[in-house]
């Protein structure tokens, strides 16, 4: 089995208010070169953090790669827009760093790098392949896609989507992309059948790169499990605008169905989704590596949803992958 875990950035996470993904502004632009290390090699090699919340609730790259350590998946990372270097091995797409959304055109390169990821995925070896992300700001440029497409609120992808903030900003996330459909001259709706209009104009280069990676997949037979929350809703619907129309997966966790800003099985019914939902239980325990979850931060991200799921199948005890959480927690820099 293969995890492939798309990267990269932008600079809608600088918003105030958007995104817990990262202790600071500073070094929030480093969280997704960190999580692919982490998945990678189990720690930070080249990038100078290790994810945490403001909190202190670290990043669910951790969880995935407790994952890997008991089932030993195999792992491509794609570069989708990195604005900082990784010391993980990558794929290159062409992607680059995105935009605010609040801009004209935030995701100059979202074609290009929708088509080389659509022949990567289309050379992909394998028979299933998991899907995830790392991108601070991710949810608020899926919103910003969901209304471009006219899937937004009760109507496709966009009931809802989830934050990595106990408190869901969704006011000001509804406000962000107001202001973007503003610049780029857009209706809701408008990009309705052209995804890569609605990745250009209100997206991020994560989603094009992944959306692009699971319409090469489909085309040439390889099963795609979405591995994430509503930032994957949302990549369903854009393959969905892409012409895509047999059932999809997507493997999430319970904090994402526990999240009251989303409604996931009006999701699943809209986009046609076989949803998976793994409770890694944490409230069994008891360390405070665990707390900020149960609170409601982070919630899923780095295909979290996707490995617990994939544990589970293997039949691995979730008081197994809590343990190895723990254990790799205990080894990561400044957080023992």
């Amino acid at each position: 089995m293969r995890v492939v875990l798309a990267v990269g950035t932008t600079k809608t996470a600088a918003i105030d208010g958007i995104s817990a993904a990262g202790a600071d502004p500073d070094a929030m632009v480093h969280t997704p070169s960190a999580d692919a290390e982490i998945v990678s090699y189990g720690e930070p090699i080249r990038a100078p953090v290790v994810p945490v919340s403001p909190t202190g609730t670290p990043t669910p790259a951790l969880v995935t790669r407790a994952v890997r350590d008991l089932v030993e998946f195999d792992l491509t990372v794609v570069d989708a827009g990195l604005a900082e270097p990784t010391g993980a091995p990558t794929v290159t797409v062409g992607a680059r760093p995105g935009d605010d959304v609040r801009e004209e055109d935030p995701v100059a390169t979202a074609h290009g790098a929708f088509e080389a990821a659509r022949q990567f995925g289309r050379a992909l070896p394998d028979d299933a392949i998991f899907l995830g992300e790392s991108i601070p700001g991710g949810t608020t440029t899926a919103l910003g896609v969901q209304a471009a497409l006219g899937e937004r609120e009760g109507s496709g992808a966009g009931a809802g989507v989830s934050s990595s903030l106990p408190e869901n900003p969704v006011e000001r996330k509804r406000e962000v992309v107001a202001e973007g459909l503003a610049a780029s001259g857009l209706d809701e709706g408008a990009a309705a059948g052209e995804p890569k209009v609605a990745l250009r104009r209100m997206g991020d280069p994560v989603l094009a790169v992944a959306a692009g990676t699971a319409l090469g997949c489909l085309e040439t037979d390889t099963a795609v499990t979405l591995a994430g929350g509503t930032q994957l809703a949302t990549v369903a619907a854009l393959l969905r605008h892409a012409g895509v129309e047999q059932r999809l997966e997507l493997a999430t966790t319970s904090f994402v169905a526990a999240d009251p800003s989303v409604d996931l099985d009006a999701v699943a019914d809209s986009l046609d989704l076989s949803v998976t939902v793994t409770d890694p239980g944490f409230d069994e325990g008891d360390h405070p590596a665990f707390d900020g979850y149960l609170a409601g931060e982070a919630k899923e991200g780095v295909a979290m949803g996707g490995a617990l799921a994939l544990a589970r199948a293997a039949g691995v005890p979730m008081a197994d992958v809590r343990d190895r959480v723990l254990a790799r927690y205990r080894a990561l820099p400044d957080l023992s």
